[in-house]
C-alpha cells in the first residue's frame, strides 16, 4: 500500500468519511440500526472516495508545492492558503454533491446550500487552523491526509448531519 499513497488516501477518506455518517445517524440523529439508512452511508462513503480522498490528497502536494517545508512560517502560510482558499470552495462542492447524490433539483440543491453553506464553513473555522497548523507544521505530506481524516471523523459526523438535513 505504501507504493500507492493516491489509493490509501482514497480508501481512508471514503472509509472514514463512512465513519462519520454512521456516527451522525446513530449518535446525532439517534436513528437506531432499524432506522439506519445503508445507501445514505454509501453516498457519503462515495462522496469520501470520489471527492474527500482524490481533490485534499491533491491539494496537499500542491500546498507542498506552492509553499515548501515544514517550518512555523511555512505552516502558518499553508493553513491560511487552505482555510482561506481551499476550505471555502471544498466545503461548497462537498454540499453540492452531497445534495445531488441526495436527489435535490438544481434550485433544492442551491436553496439548501444557501440556507447551510454559512453555518458550515464558521463551524470549520472553529475547528480547522488549529489542526492544519499542527498537521502542516508536524506531519510529513504522505501522512497529512490520514492525520486530517482521523481527527475529521467528528467532521464528517457533522457534515453528513448538515449534508443530510432536507
Amino acid at each position: 500500500m505504501a507504493r500507492h499513497p493516491l489509493r490509501v488516501q482514497i480508501l481512508t477518506a471514503g472509509t472514514l468519511v463512512g465513519t462519520g455518517d454512521v456516527l451522525a445517524q446513530q449518535v446525532v440523529e439517534r436513528r437506531g440500526l432499524a432506522g439506519h439508512s445503508g445507501r445514505r452511508t454509501l453516498r457519503m462513503m462515495a462522496i469520501g472516495f470520489c471527492l474527500v480522498g482524490p481533490v485534499i490528497g491533491g491539494w496537499y502536494q500542491l500546498l507542498d508545492h506552492l509553499v515548501p517545508g515544514r517550518t512555523r512560517v511555512a505552516a502558518l502560510q499553508k493553513m491560511l492558503l487552505d482555510q482561506a482558499g481551499f476550505a471555502p470552495c471544498f466545503l461548497g462542492s462537498f454540499l453540492a454533491v452531497a445534495g445531488a447524490l441526495n436527489g435535490l433539483s438544481v434550485e433544492e440543491n442551491w436553496s439548501k446550500i444557501k440556507r447551510d453553506y454559512k453555518d458550515a464553513l464558521i463551524t470549520n473555522y472553529y475547528i480547522w487552523p488549529a489542526v492544519q497548523v499542527a498537521n502542516f507544521y508536524f506531519v510529513p505530506l504522505n501522512h497529512r491526509l490520514a492525520v486530517v481524516q482521523c481527527v475529521a471523523i467528528l467532521w464528517n459526523c457533522y457534515l453528513s448531519w448538515k449534508a443530510n438535513q432536507l
